[in-house]
C-alpha cells in the first residue's frame, strides 16, 4: 500500500514537472545550455581520448618494441658530411664513408644489448604484370627485420641464411601486392618481375592498417604495398649507392687537390645521398637499455664516420610517449572546459529554480494548505530540476556524438565512441540536476503555508 502511494506521488510530481517545463520552453532551454555543452564536451573528450589511445597502441605495434631507429643525413648544399672547407680555413672538413653494411655488422658484433638489427635499403621501382607496370617500393632487409618491426609473415616463410648470404632472387611481398598481382590465389612459389629481375615469392606479410598520422610522424610506409628482398640481393642485383657515388666523390676530391694552392674560397658539389642504407633498425633486449644503447651507438658511429655526425638516432617509443603526454594534456584541458560548462549549467538550474520558487510562492502555500508535506514540495522541485538536467543531458549526448563524427571527418583525428562514456555523461547530468536542485527545493519547502498564500 505504501509503495502504491509513493508511486502515485512520483507520477503526480512527474506530470506537474512536465507541465511547468513545457510552459516555459525557452527559459528551460536556455537554462540547460550549460548542461548540453558540458555533456557534449565530455563525450567528445572521451571519444578523442579513446581514439588517441588506440592510435598510440597501433603505432607501438607498427614501430616494434624496444627499437632504436638510425637514419642517415644526405649531404646537401649546406650540410656537413664531406670535404667542405670553412671560410678562411685551409683544412678541409672530415670525410665520412656514410652509413653502410659494415656499420651494421660492427654494431651487431660489439654491442651486447642489441637483440636484432636490420638495415632498410629502399628503391622506388616497379613490378611488371601482364605488360603493365605497377609502382612499388623495393626494400632490402635482413631476416631479423620482420621480428624487430613486429611484422608477421602470414603465409610462406622468412628468408633463410642461404638465401641471404648468396644473394638469391627471392622476395616477401605485402598483402596488397599479392591481391593485385595474384587475384584469388596464393603468391607463394610464383615469380614476379621487379624492374629487370625475376624474384620468387617465398612469403606474404600479414595485412596491417597504417594511418596517415603514423606515416607522417613515424616515417612508416604502407607495409602492404612493399616488396622485401635480402639486403645482399638488393646490393648485388639492383643498386649499391656506395659504388654509384664513388666516381663522383673521386672527381670532387680531385677538384679540391687541383685547386688546393689557389686563393679564395673553394667550392664543391654536394655528395648527395652517399649512404649505402636508408634506415637502420636496432632492437635491444630490454626497454631499460634504450637510452644507454642509443648513446653507445652515437659514439660508435661518430668514431666510425671520422667524427662526422651524418646520421640521426631516434627512439620511436619515446616519441610516442611524448605524443601521448601531449594528448593527455589536451584531454585535461578539455575536461576542465567540460567541468566548467557543467558547473555553469548547474548554477543556471539552481538560479532558475530559485526564480521559479519566488514565482510560485502562492501555489506552494496552497498545496501545503491542502495537505502537502515539506517532503512532497522538495520532491516536486527536485523532479523539475532533474528533468531539466536530464533533458539537457540527452541533447548534449546527441550533440557530442554528432561533434565526434564531424571532428573525425573534418580533421582526421580518430574518435571512438563508447557506451560507457555516454552512460557516464547521462549519470553526471542527472547528478548535476539533483545536487543543484536541493537548495531551491528546500527553500520552497521551508515557506510557511499562511505567508505563502498571502504572498503577492
Amino acid at each position: 500500500m505504501f509503495d502504491e502511494v509513493y508511486i502515485e506521488k512520483l507520477k503526480s510530481n512527474f506530470s506537474e514537472a512536465i507541465r511547468v517545463i513545457l510552459s516555459n520552453k525557452v527559459r528551460t532551454l536556455l537554462t540547460s545550455l550549460g548542461i548540453i555543452f558540458g555533456v557534449a564536451a565530455v563525450i567528445t573528450m572521451l571519444a578523442i581520448g579513446n581514439g588517441a589511445e588506440k592510435e598510440i597502441l597501433s603505432q607501438l605495434e607498427l614501430v616494434g618494441v624496444n627499437n632504436i631507429v638510425i637514419t642517415p643525413i644526405p649531404d646537401e648544399a649546406n650540410e656537413s658530411g664531406a670535404e667542405e672547407e670553412d671560410e678562411g680555413s685551409t683544412e678541409p672538413k672530415r670525410f665520412s664513408k656514410g652509413l653502410d653494411i659494415l656499420d651494421v655488422n660492427s654494431i651487431l658484433d660489439n654491442i651486447p644489448s642489441v637483440k636484432a638489427i636490420s638495415p632498410e635499403i629502399i628503391l622506388d621501382t616497379y613490378v611488371t604484370k601482364n605488360g603493365r607496370q605497377n609502382p612499388i617500393k623495393l626494400i632490402g632487409v635482413y631476416s631479423d627485420y620482420f621480428e624487430a618491426s613486429n611484422i608477421t609473415i602470414d603465409s610462406g616463410k622468412n628468408f633463410t641464411d642461404t638465401q641471404s648470404e648468396n644473394a638469391l632472387p627471392v622476395c616477401i611481398v605485402g598483402k596488397k601486392i599479392e591481391k593485385k598481382l595474384f587475384t584469388g590465389e596464393s603468391a607463394i612459389g610464383k615469380n614476379i618481375k621487379v624492374k629487370d629481375v625475376w624474384l620468387e615469392v617465398v612469403g606474404v606479410i600479414e595485412e596491417k592498417f597504417v594511418s596517415k598520422t603514423a606515416q607522417e610522424n613515424l616515417g612508416i610506409r604502407d607495409l602492404n604495398q612493399d616488396i622485401y628482398i635480402p639486403a645482399k640481393t638488393f646490393l648485388v642485383r639492383y643498386k649499391d649507392r656506395k659504388n654509384d657515388v664513388k666516381d663522383k666523390e673521386d672527381n670532387n676530391n680531385g677538384f679540391f687537390i687541383s685547386n688546393r694552392n689557389q686563393q679564395g674560397p673553394k667550392e664543391r658539389k654536394p655528395r648527395g645521398n652517399y649512404h649505402q642504407i636508408d634506415k637502420l633498425i636496432v632492437q635491444v633486449n630490454n626497454s631499460s637499455e634504450l637510452n644507454a644503447t642509443a648513446d653507445l651507438l652515437s659514439r660508435m658511429l661518430k668514431r666510425r664516420h671520422n667524427d662526422v655526425i651524418d646520421f640521426e638516432i631516434s627512439i620511436p617509443i619515446q616519441l610516442l610517449k611524448q605524443q601521448q603526454k601531449t594528448k593527455q594534456i589536451f584531454n585535461i584541458v578539455l575536461s576542465i572546459i567540460a567541468g566548467i560548462s557543467l558547473l555553469i549549467g548547474g548554477i543556471g538550474i539552481m538560479n532558475i529554480m530559485l526564480a521559479s520558487v519566488l514565482e510560485r510562492t502562492k501555489e506552494i502555500g496552497i498545496i501545503r494548505a491542502i495537505g502537502a508535506t515539506q517532503e512532497d514540495v522538495i520532491l516536486q522541485f527536485l523532479t523539475e530540476s532533474v528533468l531539466v538536467s536530464i533533458g539537457g543531458g540527452l541533447i548534449g549526448i546527441l550533440l557530442g556524438i554528432f561533434s565526434s563524427y564531424i571532428l573525425e571527418i573534418t580533421t582526421g583525428i580518430e574518435t571512438i565512441l563508447s557506451l560507457s562514456s555516454i552512460l557516464l555523461s547521462f549519470f553526471v547530468a542527472t547528478i548535476i540536476g539533483l545536487v543543484f536542485g536541493i537548495a531551491p527545493a528546500r527553500s520552497a519547502a521551508k515557506k510557511s503555508p499562511i505567508e505563502a498564500i498571502r504572498h503577492e
